[in-house]
């Protein structure tokens, strides 16, 4: 494929017109984050079941909630990483294998240890699958509507984190045991995946991969001398691509940094949800404390993913992650400051209700776009894979942390501590350019155009860096 044809392909996918041509990859990469979100969320409604059946502790019961993202860690690390080399496609059959067999085997468990094994290997898979949903979404996308679009595959989390808390209050309610329950639970997470392997064989490669990879089979051919100097200019790819770059390196520092803040303080909260509901509501049954999570995800968390999705490329992606983390750095400073705010039930959920919708509506949604834009064809997928591997990290951490804060602390000082990581985040996300409206390309190349004056602003070392997007 010539450098003219590669930008005709390019073009075409810009400025094609949103419809039908984006339905199935939003389908697609949808149906595989559903799966991503519903294996990692549910954990918290079955560690309230299986705490119960096995006697578990504090202590194994954080290992639990903890396990499958700290896996994700290097799932997200090595599959984004090998999603560049063989393509998106490949990468997305192989993770999609993982997760249903581990899904079925953690349903299977007979013990507490080998339920940990399972979900360590359903974590691989489901970290793998973050960084291929978001870069195949971003390379099908036009230019005007990305952030809308990888928006929809993201907003997917919300079915993820309503169906399986409806799930078990449907079997709880019918009389079913807390055994049998999550273990169905757990076996439920096979069906998504396996639909993703159903839909995703009759999706083609991403274009803009598999013209870049075109181009690169190219410049590898011909006579031994004109490759090695064409190995030569061509750019870096993978680990060491991204670490050749000082504005690439800022760059991720500013994705992953801010992801690993944003899930330390969301996972830490939503996986620790049914531990935090028993501290200010202590005499609430199961069924009462699994309802009263389903209502706040569906009352705050819902509308946060439909406005960021109806609004995300008018404001800016940028802009909507600071606002996010301003307002959830305000909701948790006043938690903690004002005093008996804990005890008040309904007063603590207006507050926590709020802290959700923000969070959806700001960077829950935008450390998940971000990274599929701000980096080149070429390192893209190790990039997001990067970010979202950190991303986990802070996820495990919080999940890990939050019981044993909230021992130490209490709820009012750890969700303190939460405030001041929200503040952070809204500081490292300066870091970043602001891709709505803007080519991959040229976003990628640290070329952005400011709309006021219609200018072109140089890479963030100081030069204008050749389009490798």
């Amino acid at each position: 494929m010539t450098a003219a044809d590669r930008a005709d392909v390019i073009e075409t996918l810009d400025e094609a017109p949103l419809g039908r041509s984006h339905v199935r990859p939003v389908v697609v990469a949808g149906m595989g984050f559903f799966a991503d979100a519903y294996d990692l969320f549910i954990i918290g409604v079955v560690s309230t079941l299986v705490k119960q059946d096995w006697h578990l502790d504090s202590a194994r019961l954080a290992t639990l909630n903890a396990t499958m993202l700290g896996a994700a860690f290097l799932g997200a690390l090595l599959f984004g990483w090998l999603a560049d080399r063989v393509g998106r496609k490949r990468v997305y059959w192989l993770v999609a294998t993982i997760m249903i067999t581990a899904a079925v085997c953690s349903a299977l468990a007979p013990t507490f240890w080998v339920l940990i094994a399972f979900r360590l290997l359903l974590g691989l898979g489901v970290g793998g699958n973050y960084p291929i949903s978001a870069v195949l979404m971003t390379e099908y996308a036009n230019r005007q509507n990305r952030g809308r679009l990888v928006s929809l595959v993201f907003s997917t989390q919300a079915l993820g984190l309503i169906v399986g808390p409806l799930i078990a209050l449907a079997f709880l309610g019918a009389g079913t045991s807390s055994d049998v329950t999550w273990r169905i639970l757990l076996a439920i997470g096979a069906l998504p995946a396996a639909a993703m392997i159903f839909l995703r064989h009759k999706l083609p490669e991403s274009p803009r991969y598999e013209a870049h990879a075109r181009a690169r089979r190219r410049a590898q051919a011909g006579p031994r001398a004109k490759s090695a100097a064409r190995r030569r200019t061509r750019p870096a790819e993978g680990l060491r691509g991204l670490l050749s770059s000082r504005r690439l390196v800022v760059i991720l520092a500013g994705t992953a940094g801010c992801w690993f803040l944003l899930d330390y303080a969301y996972y830490g909260n939503t996986i620790s949800t049914p531990q935090i509901i028993s501290l200010i509501s202590p005499n609430s049954s199961t069924m009462a404390t699994i309802s009263i999570q389903l209502a706040i995800f569906t009352v705050a968390a819902l509308p946060g993913y439909a406005l960021a999705i109806a609004r995300i490329d008018r404001v800016g992606h940028r802009k909507l992650q600071l606002i996010g983390f301003a307002v959830m750095a305000v909701c948790f400073a006043t938690i903690g400051l004002w005093p008996g705010m804990t005890t008040a039930v309904a007063p603590f959920l207006v507050i926590y209700g709020i802290s959700y919708f923000f969070t959806e509506f700001g960077p829950n949604i935008t450390t998940f776009v971000l990274p599929g834009e701000v980096f080149p064809v070429s390192v893209r997928a190790t990039g997001h894979g990067i970010s979202a591997g950190i991303g986990k990290l802070g996820a495990f951490i919080g999940v890990f942390l939050f019981p044993v804060l909230q021992t130490s602390l209490g709820l009012r000082g750890t969700l303190l501590l939460t405030a001041g990581v929200a503040v952070l985040g809204g500081l490292l996300t300066l870091v970043l350019p602001e891709p709505a409206g803007q080519r991959l390309e040229d976003v990628s190349a640290g070329l952005v155009v400011t709309p006021a004056a219609g200018l072109t602003i140089g890479a963030a070392d100081g030069s204008p860096a050749p389009v490798t997007g």
